[in-house]
């Protein structure tokens, strides 16, 4: 419980707002001094006037302190507020309707000499007291984030910071020597982050052409529409033209390629999804494409469905060790796939999902995923759902059926199917060191800034 009388020192006391005062006083290390932000930061106010026949940067900052960009570039006849301010690399900013949301940043080369309107403020740093990183670190923290909030007035959605609050808030203001050594801190942390990001994107390179040089490919490029064309009969699996030709992108100097139309008895079931009833009330649930992540199910977005209808379903539907789910439609979703584990058996998918079950003693269901989740796969699947003819944007049962796979013998599928799962769980690992990192770079920054020592 809140005590009912609070107390403030009259030395500390920079204006008679109640909120004001308890909002922006942060409990910093006692062993900082404290010094206003209008004492480090100077407004600047270089004011130009909008030329209709030149070309003018315009900068945005986006929220919650991910950094000051470029917006675009916009000649002056179609820039309806004639009367700008020119601000300059190095320059701390700020969105007067979205501090409230960490709208801050500093001024980069990239926006040096761009033009913003009187919603934003642009402020010199006198950087013989505060180095710009600090201060920016400073502005980061969920505290000063709550301060800006406070601080913040107006309609809802249109909520402005009052400049003059801001400026008398109280930072701790360490040494130069020690604002850099805690901010060199910070940045080591951080770069390692970076770092272990790009390992891990070179990991997924080394994935790639390792499948390519396992498997002897030869080439993955869109298909050529000749005059005429030939294909030998017993490859004849449908008189659809593109189901003949408009998926054969991959050549394997190694191994056969297959589609799953042409040999049947590689696959044992394969089905759509169904369409749910749903019923927030319930504690049963079904997979949508948002669950499927690249072999990975996140049962966080499930939907609960009715439980009558559920148990309406034959169980031959529901998922089983070593299927395989796979997305059938949606930008940015159709095509993932993930092989299932004991962990997702017994789960129902809706009928944006497709559910193959393969036969086991010629393909290795592990191996199958890592290829249509590969470039080698996703290509064809982009190839079949802009197809140009039929617009197509579904996968379906029939075009994943006309996707080719390289299929080499049980063995070797196995080996590959190894080699990428354990090069997965390394990649996994330095993913989730980089977030770590990256969240224990601010975390011991603020254990800094605010410890009560």
């Amino acid at each position: 419980m809140g005590e009912l009388l609070e107390f403030t020192k009259y030395t500390t006391l920079s204006n008679w707002s109640v909120s004001h005062l308890l909002e922006s006083q942060f409990g910093y290390n006692k062993g900082f001094k404290l010094e206003k932000i209008g004492t480090i930061l100077k407004r600047n106010k270089t004011q130009i006037l909008v030329d209709n026949n030149t070309e003018y940067k315009r900068v945005k900052i986006r929220l919650y302190n991910k950094g000051v960009f470029l917006r675009d570039r916009e000649y002056g006849k179609n820039i309806g507020t004639k009367k700008q301010f020119i601000i300059k690399k190095g320059q701390f900013l700020l969105s007067k309707i979205d501090a409230r949301n960490g709208a801050f940043g500093l001024a980069t080369d990239e926006v040096d000499g761009a033009i913003i309107t009187a919603d934003f403020f642009a402020y010199d740093i006198n950087k013989i007291k505060i180095e710009p990183y600090f201060l920016l670190l400073i502005t980061t923290t969920e505290k000063f984030q709550q301060f800006a909030q406070s601080a913040s007035s107006g309609t809802t959605g249109r909520q402005r910071i009052n400049e003059s609050k801001f400026l008398d808030v109280k930072i701790p203001l360490p040494s130069l020597e020690i604002q850099q050594k805690i901010v060199k801190k910070y940045q080591d942390k951080l770069e390692l982050s970076i770092l272990q990001e790009q390992q891990a994107k070179e990991k997924e390179k080394e994935i790639e052409q390792f499948l390519y040089t396992k498997l002897g490919i030869n080439f993955v490029t869109n298909p050529i529409y000749n005059i005429l064309d030939f294909i030998n009969y017993k490859k004849l699996s449908s008189w659809n033209y593109r189901d003949l030709f408009g998926s054969i992108l991959i050549s394997s100097n190694s191994f056969d390629t297959i589609k799953l139309n042409e040999r049947s008895y590689y696959f044992i079931d394969l089905f759509r999804g169904k369409s749910p009833k749903y019923d927030i009330n319930s504690k049963n649930t079904i997979l949508n494409q948002k669950c499927n992540r690249w072999n990975n199910l996140e049962l966080q977005y499930s939907k609960h469905i009715e439980d009558n209808w559920i148990a309406k379903i034959d169980k031959k539907f529901f998922t089983k060790e070593d299927d395989i789910i796979i997305n059938s439609t949606g930008d940015g979703t159709i095509g993932r796939a993930t092989h299932i584990t004991k962990k997702f058996e017994n789960l129902l998918y809706d009928s944006h999902m497709l559910l193959l079950r393969v036969n086991k003693l010629n393909i290795n269901p592990l191996y199958l995923t890592y290829f249509i989740n590969s470039s080698l796969g996703q290509k064809q699947i982009e190839n079949l759902k802009s197809a140009i003819a039929t617009k197509q944007t579904e996968l379906g049962i029939n075009n994943l059926k006309n996707i080719e796979f390289v299929l080499p013998p049980i063995k070797i599928q196995n080996e590959i199917a190894l080699h990428i799962d354990n090069k997965k769980n390394e990649i996994k690992e330095l993913k989730e060191k980089a977030v770590k990192n990256k969240c224990s770079a601010l975390f011991e920054f603020e254990k800094e800034i605010f410890n009560e020592a």
